[in-house]
């Protein structure tokens, strides 16, 4: 049994399951799109945002070397799809069950909602637009900005950081498996600044979005 081969087309049950997981999380994220979700579930979900993003706040913060959390844009890009999917789902929610309480959108956004409002409709609307401007002008236009020019250095500085490990390796420094290490090294800084240069301007259209959502769902 052990000596059986699977057919091409059967995944290896030792990756399947790994490589199975980015496509389905995808499809259930598009599927929050789609089907309609109760509250509970919605609670749930925000929740589990909340703590997945401070969680990889924390992380980033004590992370020392950008190549430490090389996963950072991909889990961004996740997280920001996540937060799309919870924002249409909750519309889909407040135009057909907002008439029956403030809770028809779950336990999570009336709680948001009192506490940001204190009991006062007009300082909390101008609390919220404070926010939102801070969030989209300063926030995200800011991060958009230092990854765009976090990725145009370190792809400048890619040609004269090989030429370094070379001039190292020629000169008898490093072997030539510390070369071949820095090169990888190298690759990876400038793949992770690439990567945030684009996940950078996935968050700003989120918050483009955000904007759309709330507007519409107040009106």
């Amino acid at each position: 049994m052990n000596s059986m081969k699977l057919p091409a087309w059967m995944p290896n049950m030792k990756g399947g399951a790994t490589s199975m997981a980015a496509p389905v999380l995808i499809i259930m994220l598009l599927g929050m799109m789609i089907l309609p979700l109760p509250a509970f579930v919605l609670d749930l979900f925000f929740s589990f945002n909340i703590a997945l993003s401070v969680i990889v706040l924390l992380t980033a913060l004590y992370t020392v070397k950008p190549l430490d959390f090389m996963a950072f844009p991909a889990i961004l890009l996740v997280s920001t799809m996540l937060r799309l999917s919870l924002n249409v789902a909750s519309t889909r929610v407040v135009q057909t069950e907002g008439h029956t309480g403030g809770a028809a959108a779950g336990k999570v956004i009336e709680a948001f909602g009192h506490f940001l409002i204190g009991g006062n409709y007009t300082v909390g609307i101008v609390v919220f637009i404070i926010l939102t401007i801070i969030n989209f002008t300063v926030v995200t236009k800011g991060a958009g900005r230092i990854a765009e020019v976090g990725a145009r250095f370190a792809l400048d500085a890619m040609p004269g950081k090989q030429m370094a490990i070379d001039a190292d390796l020629n000169a008898g420094l490093i072997a030539e498996d510390e070369a071949r290490r820095r090169r990888s090294e190298v690759a990876q800084e400038a793949e992770f600044y690439g990567a945030m240069d684009g996940a950078s301007k996935y968050v700003r259209g989120d918050a483009i979005a955000g904007i759309m959502v709330t507007t519409i769902n107040v009106v």
